[in-house]
């Protein structure tokens, strides 16, 4: 993915970065009251950027989880919803791909608890490195059975390198079903056409959906736009919306604000307004 012939326009230092060194981070950490999920029920609990914590009756689920305070110097804004310390226990790790913001490593290595950890194709040995034993690759559309659990991968439109040089490894998002229920956490992605097929092959029910990060420091199409993200989740066919990816970094130029305030324009333009959930970080919802 290289950059926008217009990325040279605009300096992301100056603009973005320096100020955010200096401003205050929101938020603030509290305990979580995990409710007891009953069969059929998943809860879900957004712990702030794209980390969630997925639970069903029969296990709790950590997607793309990020507690620390930096991603190398850019710092994060906003705090987690609560203390690690506070997880219940997991049962199974999911990392949608290799960039820092989803694959933190500071925060897998104290998680790590011989789980199973599932990853897109040449990602495993990242995770491996970290204290996970048991680590299954997917591809695209790949699916496996993790005890009551079916987890797939499903494509996207992004990029999977952690370094310049990693053009081999994989990215994606994940469907995961459990007693009739799914939850499609989308990853990282612009938009693309695949939303309609990722549709067709999955009855989603739950969306986690990215709608920040849209104004490129490189001016690359890598993240929806909260517009996008309203068209992504029609053409999924899915019954509620989780916005995500928004308020913690500050990794493009747009405002922390703006995302959101977009978001809940373009969704009463589309008559979508209550199939939106927007959720506070730490506090969990039984759906």
């Amino acid at each position: 993915m290289r950059p926008g012939s217009d990325w040279t326009k605009r300096n992301f230092i100056t603009s973005v970065w320096i100020p955010s060194l200096f401003t205050k981070r929101s938020g603030a950490r509290a305990r979580p009251l995990f409710p007891k999920v009953e069969p059929g029920e998943i809860c879900i609990t957004w712990i702030g950027h794209a980390s969630f914590l997925v639970q069903t009756h029969d296990a709790n689920v950590l997607i793309d989880p990020i507690w620390s305070m930096w991603l190398s110097v850019i710092k994060r804004l906003k705090e987690p919803g609560f203390h690690i310390h506070h997880l219940p226990s997991i049962d199974f790790v999911l990392v949608t791909h290799a960039h820092f913001d989803h694959l933190d490593r500071r925060t897998l290595r104290a998680i790590a608890a011989d789980q199973p950890i599932v990853v897109p194709v040449g990602v495993g040995r990242l995770v491996h490195r970290l204290g996970f034993n048991i680590v299954h690759e997917l591809d695209e559309w790949q699916t496996i059975e993790l005890g009551p659990l079916r987890v797939s991968l499903t494509p996207a439109h992004h990029w999977g390198a952690r370094f310049l040089a990693d053009t081999h490894r994989g990215f994606g998002g994940f469907v995961i079903g459990a007693n009739g229920r799914s939850v499609f956490h989308c990853g990282d992605t612009a938009y693309f056409e695949g939303f309609k097929e990722i549709g067709e092959r999955h009855n989603i029910e739950i969306a986690l959906l990215p709608i920040g990060s849209y104004e490129s420091a490189l001016d690359r199409e890598v993240h929806m736009n909260p517009e996008q993200a309203v068209v992504a989740f029609q053409e999924l066919n899915a019954k509620t919306l989780v916005p995500m990816h928004y308020g913690s970094f500050r990794l493009s130029y747009e405002p922390l604000e703006e995302p959101l305030e977009r978001l809940r324009q373009s969704a009463r333009l589309h008559g979508i307004e209550d199939k939106v959930l927007v959720m506070t970080e730490g506090k969990p919802v039984v759906l």
